[in-house]
């Protein structure tokens, strides 16, 4: 793809998510979306293999579906109480077909299987940018809607961290397994959502930091499944000794950052008297770590049977440049000090 239409796309995606952003009104949300959608599509398909064009297609469907649910809510909500403002949706059967339309955007479960395949056909920069940029304008719309004491975004929340977590136990593909991650993460953060919004917002910054490490260091290492990641040693053993860090802070263990987000939200729950939710999704946190540590273990611990002449290809000098991993890779396991500052930032 010509450079000048990469950088046409690309634009395209940041305008369609800043018109989403700054909109007020539910036809301009809309259209920032649909402009969104229609400039990662040529991204996902330019490499011309059936299975992009198949996860271009999948993609398409999914966000056409979504965004005419959405259509629909809101003129549904417009015929009912007169009102087109974002934060004016008030009507119930409105609220419930929003919720379900921004479900399917961001894929939560249970309409989240398209994600996972989606995730698989793409190389990894689209996929970096479906994982983390995309998710972005959705979530603004549903942190602007009141969604206080909402039933169907509360079980949304929790059947995502679930499958989340069980869904990425028998994968062997790394996009797959980071789909489901993704999967689980969205369910904490939406499960916060209608009781502390600035959560959300600090749980989302601190996923993006930490899923845009972990696939720019599996695309430095050209590594796209499990058994890959036992050549990382050889290729760059500083990075693969470091990179179970950045996993296991995924996973949400101390004293790494990603373990920040959950212990408020879990704070947070126990605060809202909902102690059995509190423990069930610290239940399901332990199932998205067996997956996390199956990855640290198979990059750290494992040695991939090789020759000498074998390892020759593998030390050729790589073309990504190193700053912008070694920025997210401390951002992804050294922010747990500085908590109560970064609660006061997004608090504020």
């Amino acid at each position: 793809m010509s450079p000048y239409i990469l950088a046409i796309f690309l634009m395209s995606l940041g305008l369609g998510t800043t018109i989403t952003f700054a909109s007020s009104h539910w036809l301009l949300a809309w259209m920032g979306l649909e402009i969104n959608t229609l400039a990662i599509i040529p991204l996902m398909a330019r490499h011309h293999h059936p299975r992009a064009t198949e996860a271009a297609t999948k993609y398409f469907l999914t966000q056409a579906t979504a965004a005419a649910t959405l259509l629909f809510a809101t003129i549904s909500n417009a015929w009912l109480t007169g009102q087109w403002e974002i934060q004016q949706l008030n009507h119930n059967i409105s609220i419930t077909m929003f919720t379900i339309a921004m479900a399917l955007k961001i894929g939560l479960a249970p309409v989240h299987s398209w994600l996972p395949e989606v995730l698989q056909g793409l190389d990894l920069n689209t996929g970096l940018i479906l994982s983390t940029w995309q998710k972005l304008a959705p979530l603004a719309l549903l942190y602007q809607v009141d969604m206080t004491n909402s039933k169907i975004l509360t079980l949304f929340a929790i059947t995502s961290a679930l499958v989340g977590g069980w869904g990425g136990l028998n994968q062997t593909q790394l996009r797959k397994i980071l789909a489901y991650s993704s999967i689980s993460h969205l369910g904490w953060m939406i499960l916060i959502l209608q009781f502390y919004p600035s959560l959300t917002m600090m749980t989302l910054w601190i996923y993006i930091a930490m899923t845009s490490s972990t696939f720019l260091i599996f695309k430095l290492s050209k590594a796209t499944n499990i058994n890959s990641l036992a050549m990382s040693w050889a290729k760059s053993p500083i990075l693969a000794a470091i990179t179970p860090l950045v996993l296991l802070s995924l996973g949400g263990l101390p004293p790494l950052t990603g373990f920040l987000p959950k212990w408020f939200i879990l704070h947070e729950l126990t605060k809202q008297n909902l102690l059995l939710l509190a423990l069930l999704m610290a239940f399901t946190a332990l199932l998205s770590l067996f997956f996390y540590v199956r990855l640290a273990y198979a990059m750290t611990l494992t040695s991939f049977p090789n020759t000498t002449t074998g390892v020759t290809p593998w030390r050729f000098p790589s073309n990504q440049h190193s700053l912008p991993i070694a920025m997210l890779i401390m951002v992804s396991i050294s922010l747990l000090p500085i908590a109560p500052t970064l609660m006061t930032l997004f608090h504020s």
